[in-house]
């Protein structure tokens, strides 16, 4: 059987064969009645556009490179479920690349995805280094972060509002009576580690506390576990302690729960940062400081939509606040209900 081409689909269907390939252009112009009447056509003759072929012609792939460093975090699914569909809803194919936050394997996969010849690239939670954003930029595709931030004007990136989120986290533990507070740290290296931490601090310096113990979890459940044995097997363990993110927190409250045999929150209160939707689980009810992923997601696509359409448009950054969400895991102030 010979190939069906548009030129078949317009003869049969009526139509310009312009007309067929705005049908299949994402975006593209064409009255509802012809695309139904053309799609209608193409299916009944098997036709397919050349995805391809057209690539060539417009020296646009309409690939998008979404690059994570890893989906243990219940956070990242979610989000990464939601650009997926986004992007697929203006007509991108998504390529899903995972890298670590060592240099040498973000490399690697910048490289394959140069070889892609992808439109842009999402890289959620990965450092880039100065020399693959010089690349990327050389070769006209354009980078946003996702939930990172780094300082080069050249990178748009989307975060939570992570300081502020962090002094809100210390507010509520300050006005519930702890005095002896901890800090679970996630990696050093990522700029949502580093503003968390640096709000909570704040908020804790203003009210005349300060951190009592200090542990480094790197964002990892199993590290988080090791970090929270060492942080309360000691005398006078904190009465309260702020984990970086709810990945991790929840790791805190199982080890402190059924391995130490520690009361939450009656013997020590736990907050966290994110709000996935096992925080809202029973088992968990955990008090955490929500990251609007919605908005989080529509704020990048926003972005990368408007470098595609101008490159010259500046890089931006732009910073979501997010609410703190109160539940059961930590004690409340005074007066106060969940």
């Amino acid at each position: 059987m010979s190939k069906i081409t548009s030129l078949d689909v317009a003869e049969k269907a009526g139509v310009s064969r312009s007309a067929v390939s705005r049908v299949f252009t994402p975006g593209a112009s064409v009255s509802k009645a012809t695309a139904e009447k053309v799609r209608e056509v193409a299916r009944e003759l098997g036709y397919r556009p050349n995805v391809l072929a057209r690539s060539l012609i417009t020296g646009r792939s309409r690939i998008i490179g979404l690059v994570v460093a890893y989906l243990q975090n219940q956070f990242y699914p979610e989000a990464i479920e939601r650009l997926s569909k986004s992007l697929q809803e203006r007509g991108y194919h998504v390529l899903v690349f995972m890298a670590g936050n060592d240099e040498a394997a973000t490399q690697t996969v910048i490289d394959e995805l140069l070889d892609y010849q992808v439109d842009g690239i999402v890289i959620a939670s990965v450092g880039i280094s100065n020399d693959l954003t010089r690349r990327c930029e050389d070769a006209g595709i354009p980078i946003v972060l996702f939930n990172r931030d780094q300082f080069d004007d050249r990178l748009s990136s989307v975060t939570s509002d992570n300081m502020a989120g962090g002094r809100k986290l210390a507010d509520f533990l300050v006005a519930g009576g702890h005095e002896r507070i901890g800090y679970i740290a996630g990696w050093e290296g990522a700029s949502t580690q580093i503003d968390r931490e640096a709000g909570f601090k704040g908020g804790l310096m203003a009210a005349g506390v300060r951190i009592v113990a200090r542990e480094v979890a790197n964002f990892d459940f199993d590290m988080a576990k090791q970090a929270t044995r060492r942080m309360f097997d000691r005398d006078a363990p904190p009465d309260a302690v702020f984990v970086a993110n709810d990945h991790m927190a929840f790791a805190t409250m199982d080890t402190l729960r059924f391995e130490m045999g520690i009361d939450v929150p009656g013997d020590v209160s736990v907050v966290g940062y994110d709000d996935v939707q096992l925080a809202a689980w029973p088992s968990y009810d955990l008090t955490t400081v929500r990251q609007r992923a919605n908005a989080m997601v529509a704020e990048t696509i926003t972005l990368l939509m408007t470098r595609l359409d101008d490159a010259a448009t500046p890089a931006k950054r732009i910073c979501i606040d997010g609410p703190l969400i109160i539940r059961g895991s930590a004690r409340l102030p005074k007066g106060q209900t969940p």
